[in-house]
Order: C-alpha cells, then structure tokens, then sequence
C-alpha cells in the first residue's frame, strides 16, 4: 500500500507526498526545503510532481526540485511554466501500478485540477485550493458557478472518498461552519478535534455532515444563508454563492 504524507509548509500549507517502491510523487510543492529535507531522510526518489493550480505557493519549490531530481515529471495545466507534461480533464498518469485520472475542477482559479488516485482501499483526492475541510477556496480567476459546479461533481463521489487539500484551514472553516449552523453537533465535534493537527484528510462522508459548501441543499442552511445575506436565494447554487461571500466577510 503506498504512503501518503503531509509535509508542512509556510504558515498553512501541505505538499502531499506518495511514496512506493522508493520512489515518491508530490503534489503542490510551494517550498522545495521540506521536500528535500523528507525524500533525503527517507531515501527517495522523486519521480513526478503533479500541480493543481499556478499560485506561487503551489509552485514556488519546482524549479529547486528539478535541479535535485532532473528526470522528474512535471504535471500541470497550460498556464504552469515549469509543467513539462500537460495535464488536463481526462488525462491518465501511471506512477509505477498506479494510475490517476485528472479532473478540471475550475472556481479558485479557471484552470485548476484536482489528481483523483484509486488505491485498495477506496479514492484519495489531491483538491488543491477547491475543496477545503468545512471550506472552499476563494474565487480568484475561476467564478463561484464553476466552484458550485465543481463541489457537486466532488459530491457525486463515494462518501469513503477522502480528500487531501493543501491548507490547514479547518478550525477557521469550522467556526464560520458553526456561525450558519450553530446546532449542528457534528460541527462542534469536529472543532474540537481540529485542536490537533494535521486535520486532514477528510471523507466525503465526514465533509456532507460539517461543510455549509456541501450542505447548501439543506433548509436550515439556506434560510440562514437568506437571512445573513438579506436576500432572496432561489435555489442551491445561489446559496452556495451567499456562503462564500459571508465566509469572505467573517
């Protein structure tokens, strides 16, 4: 069974690392030292990196990581420089017996992915910036359609899927969670466990009971959401829209 790690980074950031058979993968390396730091200490080789987004601190540590490992793959979109193998909806990328399929996953930024790898024991989703736990990214260059559209097909998934995204953001999430719904206690549960840290990975399962952004079909959410925003929401996408925007003024 291959190894995910979190490997921290900055203030919030994890570069997720798969490892097996001594060679390694990582997903959004911002900062090549933590990676570097890990791979020596564990004697690996760096074989692919895989992008989800072109932010800086996603980016950041590619070029340092190429120097060290010159055969490794870079995997992005069209607006990654340093991708030096396109990827995009549909594309397929071996790792050693593992295959994962890409997803175009738009609303962050226009042209984020997200690397979805099937392993014995169910689906592992490398989000990036869409799906935080509790959470969703802010809209930069994408738009809040897209970032709706992108959680619904997110939600499509089996409820065992676990996500993996690149931001320790969870007890911050959680407490706007509890702002729209303050008597759910699945969401009081999980901000004390968000105490310890790292908080993720998460299960689809876990996100449907805690995040307002996979819950907007819900009555009690969508009256909040209408009575925070002072507007008429006529259905599930405009309140998934008004949660983003309250979540940016909280």
């Amino acid at each position: 069974m291959p190894k995910i790690t979190p490997i921290a980074a900055f203030n919030d950031n994890y570069i997720w690392l798969l490892e097996a058979h001594g060679q390694a993968v990582c997903i959004d390396p911002g900062d090549a030292a933590p990676v570097l730091a890990y791979l020596r200490a564990h004697n690996l080789k760096l074989s692919q990196i895989w992008i989800t987004h072109h932010h800086a601190d996603h980016t950041g540590g590619v070029a340092a990581l190429k120097a060290a490992y010159p055969d490794c793959t870079v995997y992005g979109n069209r607006d990654i420089a340093e991708a030096d193998a396109a990827a995009a909806e549909g594309t397929r990328i071996r790792f050693g017996d593992l295959q994962a399929e890409v997803w175009a996953t738009p609303g962050h930024t226009d042209s984020h992915l997200s690397y979805l790898l099937t392993l014995s024991d169910g689906l592992h989703v490398f989000c990036g910036d869409t799906l935080f736990s509790a959470g969703c990214g802010r809209v930069f260059t994408g738009t809040i359609a897209q970032l709706f559209a992108s959680f619904q097909r997110y939600n499509r998934l089996p409820a065992d899927t676990l996500f993996y995204p690149a931001h320790e953001y969870t007890a911050a999430n959680l407490r706007f969670a509890a702002h729209i719904e303050p008597d759910n206690a699945d969401i009081q549960t999980a901000l004390q466990q968000a105490a310890r840290t790292p908080t993720l990975p998460v299960s689809l399962a876990h996100e449907r009971k805690v995040s307002p952004f996979l819950r907007s079909a819900e009555p009690d959410v969508a009256a909040r959401a209408a009575a925070l925003s002072d507007d008429v929401l006529p259905d599930e996408a405009a309140v998934f829209a008004a949660l983003r925007a309250l979540k940016n003024r909280f």
